[in-house]
């Protein structure tokens, strides 16, 4: 997933967010932001890139 796709999708889950805990739909809401933070946080990797992989070494 590029950063440009990534960015969009966690900007869309946001502002749904947004929109649903205006309208006092609290659940859904926090379930949306929850999604966000969750996406904004993963270390997206591809199988050969061992940059962006955790060691122990």
């Amino acid at each position: 997933m590029s950063n440009l796709s990534k960015d969009i999708l966690i900007g869309i889950l946001f502002l749904t967010g947004l929109v649903g805990f205006i309208s006092g739909e609290f659940i859904i809401s926090s379930t949306l932001f929850l999604a966000a933070a969750i996406a904004s946080n993963i270390n997206f990797s591809r199988k050969g890139d061992k940059a962006s992989q955790l060691s122990w070494d």
